[in-house]
């Protein structure tokens, strides 16, 4: 099946080694990102925008449009009311190359790295919702849809509860299919779950390892995973026809998931032990038979190439 029929596209996440290589090729140009993705024959991009003039978001626009691509955006929620102007320009600009859509997350890091005990996570979810509540206005007058990610942050009936108490119908999801097993939830019931508010997703494959305090966590080239990939693809159309598949073949270590840490537990109340015992059943029944992919050791060329490697070998197993 032609690329152009699944509708898989890239997210400027699969290439954040080469976004961070001195002298190499970078991608903080959107329309240079852009070329590169259509070269691979991808179906469109999803990635930072920013606040574009007029005549350089109608170049991207032009661009998406010749070539039969969809260009969705990345964005940042306002941190206070002055940084609501920002946001609102940014969705302009979004709207103005042709994108439908906008992801964004509410933590950039991880919840069980990031928080030491449950009332700096409660203190997060406050000012997380606040955020979220100063741009529904920006996002209501743009017409452009916010699709939150579950970015190891929320588990989700978290995430679905906040959907519920923000009200807004162009506020939803962008389901990132792996990223919930760091929080212990099954895979394919997340994808199920979120299904009808998704807007659109990341698409990965995953794989797991066990380690003394917990799972180590990896994105592989699609195929290559225990991810059922089909049956998430069919879960997502079955309630969303149209949302795009954003290929994230994020290369670097593994994560390490520390869930047999008494730290891993300081942000959730109430889980009952069945919760981590799923999650350990998983990680044993499905655990890699090879090493985890890893950059460590590898020299600054080596990177880049097998980053790039990556990505193709995923295009490769998304046509076939």
């Amino acid at each position: 099946m032609p690329l152009h029929d699944l509708g898989l596209g890239i997210v400027i996440h699969s290439y954040g080694i080469r976004g961070g290589q001195p002298g190499a090729e970078g991608f903080s140009d959107p329309l240079v990102f852009f070329e590169y993705c259509r070269q691979l024959g991808a179906a469109g991009i999803q990635t930072s925008l920013g606040a574009l003039d007029a005549a350089a978001a109608e170049k991207m626009r032009a661009a998406a449009t010749d070539a039969k691509m969809y260009v969705e955006g990345i964005v940042s929620l306002p941190k206070d009311e002055a940084d609501v102007t920002r946001f609102t320009e940014e969705l302009r600009t979004s709207a103005a190359c042709g994108a439908k859509v906008v992801r964004t997350v509410m933590l950039s890091g991880r919840r069980y790295e990031t928080f030491a005990d449950i009332a700096s996570f409660q203190t997060f979810a406050r000012e997380s919702f606040q955020r979220l509540e100063r741009a529904k206005p920006a996002v209501e007058a743009s017409g452009v849809r916010l699709a939150v990610e579950n970015h190891k942050d929320w588990r989700t009936d978290e995430l679905l509860d906040i959907l519920r108490r923000i009200d807004c119908p162009l506020v939803g999801v962008c389901v990132d299919t792996g990223n919930s097993i760091a929080l212990l939830e099954e895979p394919h019931e997340v994808v199920d779950a979120c299904a009808p508010v998704a807007f659109t997703s990341h698409f990965k494959d995953m794989a797991v390892q066990e380690y003394a305090d917990g799972f180590l966590l990896s994105e592989v080239p699609l195929g290559q995973g225990f991810l059922d990939l089909k049956r998430m693809v069919q879960s997502l159309r079955a309630k969303q026809p149209e949302i795009r598949l954003n290929l994230e073949m994020i290369t670097r270590d593994p994560l390490r998931v520390p869930c047999l840490t008494e730290k891993y537990w300081a942000t959730f109340e109430g889980l009952p032990a069945s919760v981590l015992a799923g999650a350990m059943r998983r990680t044993r029944a499905h655990a890699s038979k090879t090493p985890l992919p890893a950059i460590t050791g590898k020299s600054s060329a080596e990177k880049l190439q097998f980053e790039d490697d990556n990505v193709r070998e995923s295009l490769a197993f998304a046509a076939r």
